[in-house]
C-alpha cells in the first residue's frame, strides 16, 4: 500500500519552469549532475532493483526541451550495501525497503558516512520525537519535508557537515 501511494505521489510531480506555481519538480542544476544521477539509475538496474516508477531522463517540450530533466524514480529490492542506497545522489529518487521494528530502522538510517537530513513519517508524535532524537543527521523533519527558514543555519553531520552554518546569510538573519 505504501509503495503504491508513493508511486502515485511521484507520478503526480509536475516538471516544468521552476518559476511557475504549478511546477513541483525542476531540472538538475547541470548536465554533469544529470549524468551523475542517471549513472546511479543504471547502477540500480544492474544490481537488480525493481523500478516502481521513473528511471530515466525526461523529455519536455517547447522552451524546456533539451534541459536536465529526470523522472522521479522509486526502486525496491536493493541491498542496504548498494551505492544507490548509501550515497547522497541529490536527484529525484528513492529506494524503499521494509524494516521490522524501530531499532532496526534507526540502525539502518545511521549506518552511513553521511548525515545531511532525514524525515520521519508516523501517526504517533512520541514515535516521531523518539526516533528523531536518535538519527545522526543535521536536521529531522516530522511528517513534512524541507520546511525551514532558508536564512537560518543548516547543515548535516558526519561527511555531510561541511559548510554547516549557512555563512554570512545566517549572521545577517540573527543580527
Amino acid at each position: 500500500e505504501f509503495v503504491s501511494k508513493m508511486k502515485l505521489g511521484a507520478e503526480a510531480l509536475a516538471m516544468g519552469d521552476p518559476a511557475a506555481a504549478s511546477t513541483t519538480l525542476g531540472p538538475m542544476v547541470s548536465r554533469q549532475q544529470m549524468d551523475k544521477v542517471l549513472s546511479y539509475y543504471k547502477l540500480a538496474e544492474a544490481e537488480g532493483a525493481t523500478v516502481i516508477t521513473g528511471g530515466k531522463a525526461a523529455q519536455l517540450d517547447g522552451a524546456l526541451a533539451g534541459g536536465n530533466w529526470i523522472e522521479p524514480t522509486i526502486w525496491t529490492g536493493l541491498s542496504e550495501r548498494s551505492a544507490v542506497v548509501r550515497d547522497e545522489i541529490f536527484g529525484p529518487c528513492t529506494h524503499i525497503a521494509p524494516f521490522d521494528d524501530e531499532a532496526e530502522v534507526i540502525t539502518l538510517a545511521n549506518d552511513t558516512k553521511y548525515g545531511l537530513c532525514a524525515s520521519v513519517w508516523t501517526e504517533n508524535a512520541a514515535t516521531a520525537h523518539r526516533v528523531s532524537q536518535q538519527l545522526e543527521v543535521g536536521i529531522v523533519w516530522a511528517n513534512c519535508w524541507f520546511l525551514r527558514d532558508l536564512r537560518t543555519a543548516f547543515g548535516g553531520a558526519k561527511q555531510s557537515g561541511i559548510g554547516r552554518e549557512g555563512g554570512v546569510h545566517s549572521l545577517e538573519f540573527y543580527t
